[in-house]
């Protein structure tokens, strides 16, 4: 079956910096675009950075642009999200996307990263 386990969340102090991992499993990672989103309380889920299938074209939300990058390993069948002068509100639950199609799109469990003194 389809998995995709996200890792590196945490808590970690305004200004640090944080790297998530997203390991994919039971799909051909290849041919996915594959993204980053994340949900704060209160708030609906939105896009965070967003990578294609051969790692060709990014896209980020403005609220990231210049602090975060997103890549991803097809030997390894993970995706990155090198996040660095973290904000307090850049706290959330943050989850992996794998995308092929509207009827063929799989999530992560979510992994919870804090920014706080």
């Amino acid at each position: 079956q389809v998995q995709l386990v996200e890792s590196g969340g945490g808590l970690v102090q305004p200004g640090g910096s944080l790297r998530l991992s997203c390991a994919a499993s039971g799909i051909f990672f290849r041919i996915y675009d594959m993204g980053w989103y994340r949900q704060a309380p209160g708030k609906q889920r939105e896009l965070v950075a967003r990578i294609s299938r051969i790692g060709s074209s990014t896209n980020y939300a403005d609220s990231v642009k210049g602090r975060f990058t997103i890549s991803r390993d097809a030997a390894r069948n993970t995706v990155y999200l090198q996040m660095s002068s973290l904000k307090p509100e850049d706290t959330a639950v943050y989850y992996c996307n794998a995308y092929l199609n509207s009827d063929t799109n799989y999530w992560g469990q979510g992994t919870q990263v804090t920014v706080s003194s």
